[in-house]
């Protein structure tokens, strides 16, 4: 691998953190040799990417291309498959039709425990399960050179864009919170249809029966999980609360819930992004990733989304961010444990430096603005307004930063499969977490008392 080229050395020089690339960069060639580093452009930058074959076991070898962002190595590759004249590429799980890669380690990507060595790896182990490539038949006269020019015009940093395709998006369960979802998606008109799909396992039943009254144009009311069929987003809002006195039996009702709509959702829309709003949050959210079998980038709550728009307004107005050039973030399990951070905002922004905990000197002013959303209660109405948001950054591809419930194993140290609100990078394949740092002692206790007691009442579950 020529890291001594002029060209690699000049696009290397521009990078944020040029001497931890290059160390880990040094590391590719000892176990893939064929691997080769050269400079492309990417819309107007150049980066640098890694270009070659990766030995899968199998009968060929793996031709890949990995996009090297200017603040890897705390940043994930953006990966594809480089085919030849002759392959045709295998639309699957963890491969698009345009030949991205999405993999569970570039959404959980957290450098140093996180490598391009490691990924290759999982590469392998995935893609000896299922080939992503096939041999190209002569009625299959596509150019492998349209891959190139699209990965030549990718832009991760630029959003906004709809797809060319019609948007569809579904939400379950016909309560208030599901009327108040579909009333805020609509008024932010990212969508061509939506599906409000009253589920009758659901106790939270509302005005679904208005809607269909007063018909809205792109609204469709069905009670059949069928509606749903080719959704890009799926919100499921819906709860089955027990009269049982128990938080775990209540618990519990929604699990079985969850057991009978959620495989079902999942087979109907296998590329959609499942946006869990039930309650408790964490827990829910984490149920459906494992009754859905979707990839972790697909299966995200609304965790602490709301709370964070709202501590960033009441920092806001107290000029200190507009002072910093910061943003508030909260994080953590949706209770008490929750955690602040500062972040960076704006387009552009370095996404490892997007996190750093509150300094003693702000510390005081976080505390303040906590207590002060402690009197504000999350409504149906709000809660809406906050799932529409966070709707529109995936179904727009706008690559907006939210704090939403995703799985959090491998972020700041913790080793469970547990879900907890962190800050991700939304858009049309799903969700993007961001790097873990370190936090003080207090928050730190935090998230593992919210840690454990979510793998404690996983023990009791019945799943």
């Amino acid at each position: 691998m020529n890291l001594n080229s002029e060209s690699v050395k000049k696009v290397l020089s521009k990078y944020k953190f040029r001497d931890v690339a290059i160390e880990e960069l040094n590391k590719v060639p000892r176990v893939h040799p064929d691997m080769k580093l050269v400079t492309a452009r990417k819309t107007l930058d150049f980066c640098v990417c890694l270009d070659g074959n990766v030995s899968t076991g199998c009968s060929y070898n793996l031709p890949i291309l990995l996009w090297l962002l200017d603040s890897f190595p705390f940043t994930p590759p953006i990966c594809f498959l480089r085919p030849t004249s002759s392959m045709v590429i295998r639309e699957g799980k963890h491969v698009d039709s345009k030949g991205r890669i999405h993999l569970p380690g570039l959404h959980s990507w957290d450098h140093p425990k996180s490598s391009v060595n490691g990924l290759l790896a999982e590469m392998i182990v995935k893609f000896e399960e299922e080939p992503p490539l096939g041999t190209k038949s002569p009625a299959q006269g596509d150019n492998p050179n349209d891959l190139l020019a699209y990965v030549s015009n990718l832009s991760l940093d630029e959003g906004g864009n709809r797809l060319d395709q019609e948007v569809k998006v579904s939400v379950i369960g016909g309560g208030d919170l599901g009327i108040a979802a579909v009333l805020s998606i609509m008024a932010k008109s990212c969508v061509d249809k939506l599906v409000l799909i009253d589920i009758p396992e659901s106790s939270t039943k509302g005005g679904t029966v208005d809607l269909e009254i007063f018909s809205l144009p792109k609204v469709e009311v069905s009670k059949d999980l069928s509606a749903s069929v080719g959704s890009k987003v799926v919100v499921i809002t819906a709860n089955a609360w027990s009269d049982e006195q128990s938080y775990l039996s209540v618990v519990q009702t929604n699990v079985d819930m969850y057991r009978s709509i959620i495989p079902r959702l999942a087979q109907l829309s296998p590329k959609a992004v499942l946006l869990v709003a039930s309650q408790p949050v964490d827990i829910m959210t984490h149920v459906a990733w494992r009754q859905s079998h979707l990839l972790p980038t697909q299966v995200i709550g609304v965790g602490c989304n709301l709370d964070s728009e709202r501590l960033s307004h009441i920092i806001n107005i107290s000029l200190v961010a507009n002072n910093t050039g910061k943003q508030a973030w909260v994080i953590g399990e949706l209770s008490e444990n929750k955690v602040a951070l500062w972040g960076n905002m704006g387009p552009g922004t370095d996404h490892l430096q997007a996190l750093t905990p509150v300094s003693n000197s702000t510390k005081p002013l976080m505390d303040r603005a906590l207590e002060m959303l402690k009197g504000r209660g999350q409504r149906s109405w709000s809660v809406g307004l906050s799932i529409a948001d966070i709707t529109h950054s995936i179904v727009t591809d706008k690559k907006k930063i939210h704090s939403v419930t995703t799985l959090a194993e491998g972020w700041g140290g913790i080793g469970s499969k547990v879900f907890l609100s962190l800050p991700c990078i939304l858009g049309e394949n799903g969700s993007t977490r961001l790097p873990g740092v370190a936090l003080g002692s207090e928050d730190e206790m935090k998230l593992r008392e919210s840690v454990a007691c979510q793998v404690n009442l996983f023990m009791q579950l019945r799943l």
